[in-house]
């Protein structure tokens, strides 16, 4: 089971979000697979996958991030079996260690969602590419989608902040 999560999370976080995209949404329609998908079903699905992968490693590293002393004090002093040790003590401290880069991740998400508009879907960049070729005033249009998408990054931000 470990190696299986440990294939899925290299695979994800190691090719191109762009590639698992094209992936999913043009090669699976082919034989031998003959599974088509939405492109909104893509989006989700690869998006998830790919952020997922991401979200993992950070638990991963939040969990480590736990002394090992807090887990052995647990169990010893408290009299805690290693799930209640687990839950009580390591989870509570690590998601304090998993906040600062889950909310990087968010942003990254957020981001990504650009790449949708590849596979045909459309979203923000999509409908702001459609209203610079209607009128020309490219400067004004991409310099507004830039200023959406922090203005949305810096929402993100903020639910980060400490207090």
């Amino acid at each position: 089971m470990k190696w299986l999560a440990i294939g899925f999370i290299e695979l994800f976080r190691g090719t191109s979000l762009l590639v698992q995209l094209f992936w999913l949404f043009y090669v699976l329609p082919l034989p031998p697979f003959n599974i088509t998908l939405t492109p909104y079903v893509v989006a989700i699905i690869g998006l998830g996958l790919h952020i997922g992968a991401y979200g993992a490693e950070i638990l991963r590293g939040a969990i480590l991030a736990v002394p090992k002393g807090q887990t052995e004090a647990a169990i010893i002093a408290e009299y805690f079996s290693p799930l209640q040790c687990f839950t009580h003590v390591v989870l509570p401290q690590a998601i304090i260690h998993a906040i600062p880069p889950g909310t990087n991740l968010l942003i990254e998400l957020l981001k990504n969602t650009s790449l949708v508009s590849l596979i045909t879907l459309s979203d923000l960049t999509f409908r702001a590419g459609q209203l610079d070729q209607l009128t020309g005033n490219t400067l004004q249009i991409m310099g507004l989608t830039l200023l959406f998408y922090f203005v949305m990054a810096q929402i993100l931000v903020a639910g980060d902040a400490p207090g």
